[in-house]
């Protein structure tokens, strides 16, 4: 499993880890994971997964990277403290290794939540500081308001057909020394990524590697600079599958190819709004319905 420094802290972390976000397999499966080199796990308080990733730690805590998130309505002070230790007792260790707001919440001054943040690490609860779902002006406004430690990471969805962290964002983290942690890097599923590739790209270069399709795009997305993934699953063999896309790169034709070919779109104005201010249970219910429209109509949509 290739390496890649977090920030600029001197730390190396797996360019590949495990996502758990809608992960209900069990501590075993995420163990396989780990074993296979994958030792950087990421969850959130908001999942309802860091028990079973405190149990698929046991024994081997010091060896993996540890994330997990805070959620917005925690974003006050002495929330933000009780939310933390909530999760070091679900997840069974004494520190964070790096603890993410895991999305803005401008009701609440970041003044105050990213005091709290670096109370954490003063305390050796928490390593290092990052932020998840940041706008560019989101992460420089944080950063501003963050004096005495860096922020090291924001983790933000990022595959081949949803690109907008291209813009600016990914510039600016390349260039400050922050990773982008990209989740859902294999987007909603193989055949979401297969509806925007209308000239069958990614079957070509699977028969031209050798590597399975999910490999090729995994591969693609760790391939840039400063960028990690956490792809999950709850499957062992996927999660085998997922980790054979490092150790090896694209070639720099195979890799342009898939930049040009592969179709992407910036969302709407109202597909953000939606996304923001839509229930997660009615987002799950459309993301659903979704898959049952036509290749042509699905991909306007997603």
């Amino acid at each position: 499993m290739i390496q890649k420094e977090l920030g600029r802290t001197g730390i190396l972390i797996p360019e590949l880890g495990i996502g758990t976000w809608n992960y209900h397999a069990g501590p075993l499966i995420l163990r396989k994971g780990l074993d296979l080199g994958a030792l950087f796990i990421d969850t959130a308080e908001s999942y309802g997964t860091e028990p079973v990733v405190g149990d698929a730690l046991r024994g081997i805590r010091d060896r993996v990277f540890l994330a997990t998130k805070v959620s917005p309505k925690n974003f006050r002070s002495n929330d933000l403290r009780r939310s933390a230790d909530r999760s070091l007792q679900r997840l069974g260790t004494d520190r964070i290794d790096l603890l993410q707001l895991h999305e803005p919440n401008p009701s609440i001054p970041i003044e105050e939540t990213m005091g709290a943040m670096a109370d954490l690490v003063d305390r050796g609860k928490v390593r290092f500081i990052g932020v998840s779902n940041f706008s560019l002006a989101q992460l420089q406004e944080a950063q501003k308001a963050l004096h005495k430690y860096p922020i090291v990471s924001n983790q933000v969805r990022y595959n081949p057909i949803d690109r907008r962290i291209e813009k600016d964002l990914l510039g600016y983290c390349q260039s400050n020394g922050i990773t982008i942690i990209a989740y859902s890097p294999l987007a909603r599923g193989l055949g979401h990524i297969r509806d925007h590739d209308p000239n069958g790209v990614i079957e070509s270069l699977v028969k031209e590697t050798g590597k399975t399709a999910a490999q090729i795009i995994l591969n693609w997305c760790v391939s840039k600079e400063a960028v990690v993934a956490v792809p999950g699953s709850n499957s062992g063999e996927h999660i085998l599958d997922n980790c054979g896309a490092s150790g090896w790169r694209l070639s720099q034709e195979q890799f342009a190819l898939l930049d040009r070919k592969i179709l992407h779109r910036e969302r709407t104005r109202f597909e953000m709004f939606v996304k923001r201010h839509t229930p997660g249970a009615l987002r799950a219910l459309a993301v659903r319905a979704i898959d049952y429209l036509p290749r042509s109509l699905r991909r306007r949509l997603i």
